[in-house]
Formats: C-alpha cells, sequence, structure tokens
C-alpha cells in the first residue's frame, strides 16, 4: 500500500508564529512546516542595525550566518567584512554569505522573510525562560494631587471603579494583568492587535468617569519570572512610552504599530521621543479605533 506520509497539506501563519524572537529594534518569527523546513518573518524598526541590536548578544564582529531572504517591504542596507556594499528594497531576494553587518534604510520598518540561517532563531543563541509579549501599562493623571484633594475615601471609591473597569476590560481582551502600582496595570498579551484594541477601549470607558488615563504599549522580549512577574528592558521601555503619552490617549511603539499594521487601527506619528535609558529618540505612535 502507498503511504500519504509527507504529503500532507499544512497551512500555517504568521499572526500566530511557532515562536517569536526579540531582535533588540525589531522582532522574529517562525513556522515550521515540518521535514525540517522552517521560514521566519523578520520587522525591524528605523535604526535597527545588527552591529548595535544584535553584535551584543552573539559576541562577533560581524553576522557569521549565511542568510537566504527575500524583502517584503522598506529598505535593507549591507556591508561584507570585504567592503562591499549593497542596498535592496521590496521583492529583492538576497543571498547573503557569512561576515556582514545589515541595517534598515529609511523611516520605514524592513520587513523580511528568512528561508535560511537558523530561522528558527534569526541566527541568536537559543534562551530560555523568555518570551515576546505585547505589553500594556496604565498610569492615573495626577493620582496624588487628586487623592489629596477630595480625600481618602473619595479617592478609594474612584480607585476601585476604575481598578474594575481595568480588569473587566483586560479579561475581555486576552490581557493578563502582571501588576498594580495602586494607581495603573501592567498587562500582558500574546496579540499586538488586542493590546492595543483593548488600550482604546479601556481609555473610552475610563473617559465617562471622574478620573484620566494615560496608557503605552510596546512590544519585546521578557523574562518570565516565578510567580508570573515580568522582567527586561521591554518593561522599562513600555514604562517611558506611556509616560509620554498626553492625558487620555493611546501611545505606542513603531514595533507594535507594525504588528498591528494589518488591522483597521489607525496610527498617526507623535513624532520622535527621548526616552530614558535609549541611546538614540524613538518614534512613538498615537492610537485611534478605525
Amino acid at each position: 500500500m502507498g503511504s500519504d506520509e509527507g504529503n500532507v497539506l499544512t497551512r500555517k501563519s504568521f499572526k500566530s508564529p511557532d515562536a517569536v524572537r526579540d531582535l533588540g529594534r525589531g522582532i522574529g518569527g517562525f513556522v515550521d512546516m515540518g521535514r525540517g523546513f522552517a521560514i521566519g518573518r523578520a520587522v525591524l524598526e528605523p535604526g535597527w542595525r545588527w552591529s548595535i541590536d544584535i553584535r551584543p548578544i552573539v559576541g562577533t564582529t560581524s553576522c557569521q550566518v549565511h542568510h537566504v531572504q527575500m524583502v517584503v517591504s522598506g529598505q535593507m542596507a549591507v556591508r561584507m567584512d570585504s567592503g562591499r556594499e549593497d542596498e535592496f528594497g521590496p521583492n529583492d531576494v538576497v543571498d547573503l554569505p557569512p561576515g556582514h553587518d545589515t541595517w534598515v534604510v529609511g523611516d520605514e520598518p524592513l520587513v523580511i522573510l528568512e528561508f535560511s540561517g537558523n530561522s528558527e532563531n534569526f541566527a541568536l543563541p537559543t534562551r530560555q525562560g523568555r518570551a515576546v509579549l505585547t505589553m500594556l501599562m496604565t498610569d492615573i493623571v495626577n493620582s496624588t494631587q487628586t487623592a489629596a484633594a477630595i480625600g481618602d475615601t473619595a479617592w478609594e471609591g474612584r480607585l476601585a471603579e476604575h481598578n474594575r473597569i481595568v480588569r473587566r476590560l483586560l479579561e475581555r481582551f486576552g490581557g493578563r494583568e502582571i501588576d498594580t502600582t495602586g494607581d495603573g496595570f501592567l498587562a500582558a498579551f500574546t496579540s499586538a492587535e488586542a493590546a492595543l484594541r483593548g488600550a482604546l477601549a479601556i481609555q473610552q470607558a475610563i473617559a465617562a468617569t471622574t478620573v484620566a488615563i494615560r496608557i503605552g504599549v510596546h512590544t519585546g522580549e521578557v523574562d518570565q519570572v516565578e510567580g508570573g512577574d515580568l522582567r527586561g528592558i521591554a518593561v522599562h521601555e513600555t514604562a517611558r512610552i506611556m509616560a509620554e503619552a498626553p492625558d487620555g490617549a493611546v501611545y505606542c511603539s513603531a514595533l507594535a504599530r507594525a504588528l498591528a499594521a494589518a488591522s483597521s487601527l489607525l496610527f498617526t506619528s507623535a513624532g520622535k521621543h527621548s526616552l530614558k535609558g535609549l541611546e538614540t529618540p524613538v518614534e512613538l505612535f498615537f492610537v485611534r479605533a478605525g
């Protein structure tokens, strides 16, 4: 008798990849199609450069992995160790030998498909106990001054209402509460679009109450520690983004925006901001429902 083994029609989607990796100012996901074949997809923010974002992790002077890639959108520049430089754009397929540096050209995120070169890890060493999540952080505006002005009893009532609203909407949109600071929340989502829609729903619901909040949303790799807490620079970056948001607004990073680009959400540039702990200014986006 014949066998259908190896002849199974398979579908997978980068909307729900088998694994994701933090690439510094970028994120990579891969799908494993079986029989040793995997395809990776990376979204890299403007300003991303291998020698800045990846070299400190792998410890080599240049990338020593052989890549075969296709540029989906954006522009990518390459400098070989030999000194040769070239630039690639949409629909270019690149056979990239070991011994190179690459970077994003211009103000548009770079999206590439990876067919070879350790697609599962994008040439990064395997790390355990880490995950790429989209984080949502909220903060009540002028909470200390308001509490002092209206008194403890009235403030506790407003805070309890705020907490009920946020927790109800986190549950509705699939968020996991990580921590509460007393006047704000940190939550994690496995979907950037869900996090952004949850943020907008929270902002709309809170606007009907007597308090005002600001919200920041960011995607990055974090350590998941005992007790469910999250650790890592991406958590601090989320806090910095939230702090830049005006009263009643939702701000997100370029990476969170790129991951939700196929949604009907609307993004307006809020300009470049100098965030504490980051060497270069980053572009943030004001988020609205489509």
